[in-house]
């Protein structure tokens, strides 16, 4: 959600058990988070008050089936601006001994119980390999001779001495090196180079110039304190404060054509209570720095073994991403990747927000008319998420007479947490004690809703739990003031003067939260609520002082949320909000589902293009961790259907913030079938391969294509996204000049990365069936050969590919699925084709008594038997006019387009079990 003042909205990366876990409380202090949103000024009634925070956010809002085994290891694969002057700036030196302080702080007597081992502190120093005594280790990534390289290629030069590499076979068959060093006094904060990087020759957009060494590079990096972005560049000096993932191509020779491209995947990490972030050495230089913080000026080392993890591949960027996280979480063992998480139900079916609708004026008669309008227009959400103000909130004081002519300047008091129950507008007038038990029971008995959610920040609400109030003392909460880092101010500077961080919060102290989490969603389970959307998360990192630091906290807090997660909400039902900072990701054991980008701003035109981008690129990295949640939309807005088809093939849920009676249900049925399920695709959607290191947002000139897989089939959505972006000069989104009125692309098979995956023949040649959604036409690409798209700014086009399979000289077929749904090849749940040598006999004689062989024409050389979920029109792509047509044991009427091969039958009604069973006659 966006930020807030007195009323805020965001969640961010919590951790959710998917086995029983034991009740308990972590053992060490640990701090809340409020977002920082600008909560409006609160009435200390039953109601919510405004929040600043929220109101400055509702301002910015409002202002201009299973899987076969080789698919499913390659799934799992794939699933998986000027310095500020450092704290430490001393040279490094020969390794000294490391040291670390923690302050003592008091605390008032918690009884609290211990989590369990597993959920305990890490240790300080959990050393993957041992130091290598040289610089070269065994992998195809070297340091020696004061030089990174990759296969012989060199990434950065320069590198320091004192830079040290250790092998990290340790972590597993993996290809890189861990990267550490040593500095001459401890600190809580240090900065060291890396040596440079930059691109050798011609600078040009979308390829390499004339030099030995052709370096480009694409970086997610946090742009604000919640959230991050992608930025793309050549040098080292291109690479933002605050990167946290960084994916490097590299090629040799004379026009980058010396072979093919290597890929690199940087992985700054965490190391004990220290947490790596990397950044440019300045303004159009070609230095990359690495920074370690603790966040707490008592928390101090000087050497550190493995603080960036850098990984390797031959030529598959997706694998070396997979590949690198997958060493570090076999290195620190306190996170899980995607694959190992259980996802929340919610992800399959359709769903709607309150906040875009109502924001903190929600109510309990409000969310019942979202949800009766949406259900009557033919689109039934089966997950509701009641947003921010549904809480029992108040500030710390309100003055009367603070009014005046400079009022208006006056910051909004930041509200705070004072109940664990809801509000007044939750409280049914027959029933008050019903509490929100009332709009759960209605939203499932009367809508036929599966899943209910509500918001609350990490630290409870925008401006933590307020201290003293009473029936809330057992929770130890204090005031705390943020500490930001330097980095995050290099890009947001306006954190400096954020409500949060000037007014501070109150904090739950660290041996009590679990209690403070397990008694809200103990309360909230009872009333039949399903999960919670956790939000502000980032805040955490801004208090570790006194808490061992950043790392630390988040830890405590995260495992403690963890357990209330596994305890109440049994299917992980948690949306992690606000939350794009490493120090989570890397202690994310349990939260599978994530929100992959600043928010959606249905008032805000220079947003939307930039939201795309941003969702796709973020996905390169946050897909590893969790499901990224590509956030709500409006479907009745002039940007609805790119927003809307991007939610499609996004892999992750799909829902809308409509207010009641304004929809489009036009577009909605493009997404959600009558029984409120959608065709989710099987994987975070990214960028296609060609993609990943073009600027499709500043360049002028590339179109962005994003992949996604089915079962039988994969996805390509093309957006232009050009026209704005972030600016690190003005540190905010802008408008910007673009080229041409119309850009063009071409689209290949191939960029559906795992396409071959979907093939059912082991021997497939490559040759795809593509269907363009925007203009329903039925194409045959050839291995290799290219479909051209041409789009401009806010347009889109969504196409289906699916492999082709040779049945017979001259008969070929590929099913396309529901065609008029933008991801339709993901209604194809079952596909067997069958080559017949004679009438009701089988090539392989395996399947002769198969019931569909009994009523074959004399004349047929194969069948196609497919099971497809939904209903609509069903298209496929046949190289010969079907002999005929089954849908389940009645013959039906289909039409066929001899010039495209486009087979269409009509599916009029949901299948009365699972699928449709149809069998195709050749």
């Amino acid at each position: 959600m966006r930020r807030v003042f007195a009323h805020h909205t965001t969640t961010h990366l919590t951790h959710v058990t998917t086995r029983p876990t034991q009740t308990a409380q972590p053992d060490q202090p640990t701090q809340s988070c409020t977002r920082t949103r600008h909560a409006r000024s609160v009435r200390v009634t039953g109601q919510s008050p405004t929040n600043p925070i929220r109101s400055n956010r509702r301002r910015r809002r409002q202002s201009p089936p299973p899987m076969s085994v080789p698919v499913a290891r390659r799934l799992l694969m794939i699933s998986t601006t000027r310095a500020t002057p450092p704290a430490s700036s001393s040279p490094l030196l020969p390794r000294p001994r490391t040291i670390y302080t923690f302050p003592s702080r008091a605390f008032p007597p918690i009884a609290s119980a211990p989590l369990p081992s597993s959920s305990r502190r890490c240790q300080r120093r959990s050393r993957c390999a041992a130091s290598s005594s040289e610089m070269t280790v065994t992998s195809s990534v070297k340091v020696a001779g004061g030089e990174l390289s990759v296969h012989g290629r060199t990434v950065l030069s320069g590198v320091p001495e004192a830079v040290r590499a250790s092998s990290a076979a340790a972590a597993g068959p993996v290809d890189g090196v861990f990267l550490g060093g040593d500095f001459a006094e401890p600190a809580s904060r240090h900065v060291v180079s890396l040596g440079a990087m930059r691109f050798d020759g011609a600078n040009r957009i979308g390829g390499f110039g004339v030099g030995s060494r052709g370096v480009r590079f694409m970086a997610c990096f946090r742009f604000k304190l919640w959230w991050m972005a992608q930025r793309m560049g050549e040098k080292g000096g291109d690479v933002p404060h605050e990167t946290q993932f960084l994916l490097v191509e590299s090629k040799a020779g004379v026009d980058g054509g010396g072979g093919d491209a290597s890929y690199l995947v940087f992985l700054p990490l965490v190391e004990g209570a220290f947490r790596a972030s990397l950044q440019g050495g300045g303004a159009g230089g070609d230095e990359l720095q690495l920074c370690v913080e603790s966040g707490d000026a008592g928390t101090r080392a000087a050497s550190f073994d493995r603080a960036l993890f850098v990984g390797a591949a031959d030529s598959d960027p997706f694998a070396a991403i997979a590949g690198a996280v997958a060493a570090a979480k076999s290195c620190l063992k306190t996170f899980r990747i995607r694959a190992e998480k259980k996802l929340p139900g919610i992800v399959d079916y359709f769903g709607w927000c309150t906040w875009d609708a109502f924001y903190q004026d929600v109510t309990q008669e409000g969310v019942e008319a979202g949800l009766r309008s949406l259900t009557a227009g033919g689109a039934p959400p089966k997950f509701v998420i009641i947003d921010d103000g549904w809480q029992s909130v108040g500030t710390d004081h309100q003055n009367p007479d603070d009014t005046g002519a400079d009022a208006k300047d006056k910051q909004p008091l930041l509200a705070r947490l004072t109940g664990i129950k809801e509000n007044s507008k939750f409280q049914d007038g027959d029933d008050p004690a019903a509490g929100i038990k009332t709009v759960v029971r209605a939203a499932k008995e009367k809508y036929g809703l599966k899943y209910v959610y509500v918001w609350h920040a990490i630290t409870g609400y925008w401006g933590g739990v307020r201290p003293g109030v009473a029936g809330m003392e057992g929770y130890h909460s204090n005031m705390q003031f943020p500490n930001v880092s330097p980095g995050v101010v290099e890009n947001e500077p306006g954190m400096k003067t954020d409500v949060l961080t000037t007014q501070g919060l109150g904090l739950v102290h660290p041996r009590a939260v679990y209690r403070f989490y397990d008694e809200l969603h103990a309360y909230l389970a009872a009333a039949g609520v399903d999960g919670v959307k956790v939000d502000v998360q980032c805040i955490l990192e801004t208090l570790g002082a006194g808490h061992g630091g950043r790392v630390s906290l988040t830890r405590q807090f995260h495992q403690a949320l963890d357990a209330s997660i596994a305890k109440n909400f049994p299917e992980n039902g948690i949306i992690a909000c606000m939350s794009h900072h490493t120090d989570a990701l890397y202690c994310a054991k349990q939260t599978a589902v994530v929100r992959a980008s600043d928010d959606f701003y249905p008032r805000d035109p220079v947003s939307h293009t930039i939201h795309i981008a941003s969702v796709a690129y973020n996905s390169v990295f946050l897909g590893e961790f969790m499901l990224p949640d590509w956030d709500m939309f409006h479907s009745l807005h002039p940007a609805g259907d790119y927003h809307g088809s991007a939610r499609a093939i996004s892999g992750g849920p799909v829902y809308v913030s409509d207010a009641p009676g304004k929809h489009n249900f036009e577009l909605l049925k493009k997404m959600v079938l009558p029984d409120g399920s959608v065709l989710r695709a099987w994987l975070p959607g990214r960028p296609t391969k060609d993609c990943l290191f073009t600027d499709p947002a500043r360049d002028g000139v590339s179109l962005l294509k994003i992949w996604n897989m089915n079962k039988f089939t994969g996805v390509l959505g093309v957006y232009n996204c050009q026209g704005a972006a972030w600016s690190s000069v003005e540190k905010k989104n802008i408008f910007h000049k673009t080229g041409a009125e119309a850009l063009s692309c071409g689209v290949k098979g191939s960029d559906v990365h795992l396409i071959a995956d979907a093939a059912t023949d082991s021997e497939w040649n490559g040759d795809c069936a593509v269907y363009r959604h925007a203009s329903a036409d039925l194409v045959v690409l050839p291995n290799g050969a290219a479909l051209p798209i041409s789009l401009k700014v806010l347009e889109h086009d969504i196409l289906t590919v699916s492999p082709i399979k040779d049945l017979a000289p001259g008969f070929r077929f590929a099913p396309i699925g529901l065609v008029d749904m933008f991801n339709s090849g993901a209604a194809v749940e079952g596909l067997t084709y069958h080559r017949l040598d004679g009438v009701k006999s089988l090539s392989n004689g395996s399947a002769s008594t198969l019931p569909e062989l009994q009523s074959l024409s004399s004349q047929a050389i194969g069948l196609v038997c497919m099971e497809v979920r939904g209903c609509g029109k069903f298209g496929a792509y046949s190289s010969v006019r079907p002999r005929k047509c089954m849908l389940g044991s009645a013959q039906v009427e289909f039409t066929y387009d001899s010039s495209s091969g486009l087979v269409i039958l009509d599916l009029e009604t949901m299948p009365k079990e699972r699928v449709h069973k149809i069998v195709v006659e050749l």
